[in-house]
């Protein structure tokens, strides 16, 4: 194999120093924020941004963990992001695997009522009258059932299933399987990829979700963390979080760093299910996109 060129090498060289630029500009804000969360309040305001503490605290953290409203939250969180996911992913699959059946009735009439949800929507005010009529406001299902199937998701998981082979579903059905036995004995185990990327989506939308708790919830003791994460940007100025007589009157929160802990303690354990589902997730995410 001949030598490559000095420019050939120039340029991959030029191109490593831009994929660290970019490396370093992605890392740095998250850097800043798990480092400042370490800060102390007065080395905070001193400097102004810091990546290196020098000296380390967690007043942030006891601060936050004084009472148990945000580890209330978080539990929340978790609840809802479990079972909204559990709901999506069963609600979108009993609808995609249908639509992907040649054999179904008005299938191209429903592929088009679904793809005219994406560009129109009833608006905010109807969506909540109608949350109001079913008897979920203040409820836990208000967050689950309004958003139970992604229409784009949906699109996309029916592409792959008909991607399948049909000999499949042909040669379970010789086997005396019903429909319902085909897609949970064959379908599904040949879509794990997929499923467990719209898994990751679902999940990660679920946790980050704010506005419709903001909207259907008004006790304080069901807010999501998100919720109560911008609670606590606007009150760390000043004031407590939740039980205020948990917390001693002479401290002082501080505020900067209250805002950078809880973004930490909002941020990772959502990044602690991307491991396990990295595997699956650029080969679910390309699968389907392609065949209409």
């Amino acid at each position: 194999m001949p030598d490559r060129s000095w420019p050939s090498r120039i340029l991959d060289v030029l191109i490593y120093i831009g994929l660290f630029v970019f490396a370093a500009l992605t890392l740095i804000p998250f850097l800043y924020i798990v480092s400042a969360s370490f800060t102390s309040s007065e080395e905070l305001l001193q400097k102004g941004f810091v990546l290196f503490p020098t000296k380390f605290s967690l007043e942030a953290y006891q601060y936050i963990f004084s009472t148990q409203t945000l580890v209330r939250s978080l539990w929340v969180t978790v609840f809802i992001t479990v079972a909204g996911t559990a709901i999506n992913l069963v609600f979108t699959i009993l609808m995609a695997y249908p639509l992907a059946r040649p054999t179904l009735k008005w299938r191209r009439q429903l592929m088009l009522m679904i793809i005219f949800t994406m560009l129109f929507s009833g608006g905010m005010i109807p969506t909540f009258l109608i949350v109001k009529e079913l008897g979920m406001l203040g409820t836990y299902w208000s967050l689950l059932i309004p958003g139970a199937i992604s229409a784009f998701n949906l699109i996309i998981l029916r592409n792959f299933f008909q991607q399948l082979p049909d000999g499949l579903e042909e040669a379970a059905k010789i086997d005396g399987c019903n429909d319902f036995m085909i897609l949970i004995r064959i379908v599904l185990p040949l879509s794990l990829p997929a499923v467990a990327t719209f898994a990751l989506f679902y999940a990660v939308g679920h946790w980050n979700s704010f506005f419709q708790a903001i909207l259907y919830i008004n006790d304080s003791e069901k807010w999501p963390i998100q919720v109560l994460l911008r609670q606590i940007v606007i009150l760390s100025s000043g004031g407590a979080i939740g039980d205020s007589s948990a917390m001693s009157e002479s401290f002082v929160p501080p505020g900067e760093t209250v805002k950078m802990a809880t973004i930490v303690v909002a941020t990772v354990p959502i990044l602690l299910v991307y491991p396990f589902l990295q595997k699956h997730f650029a080969k679910g995410a390309l699968l389907g996109s392609v065949k209409g």
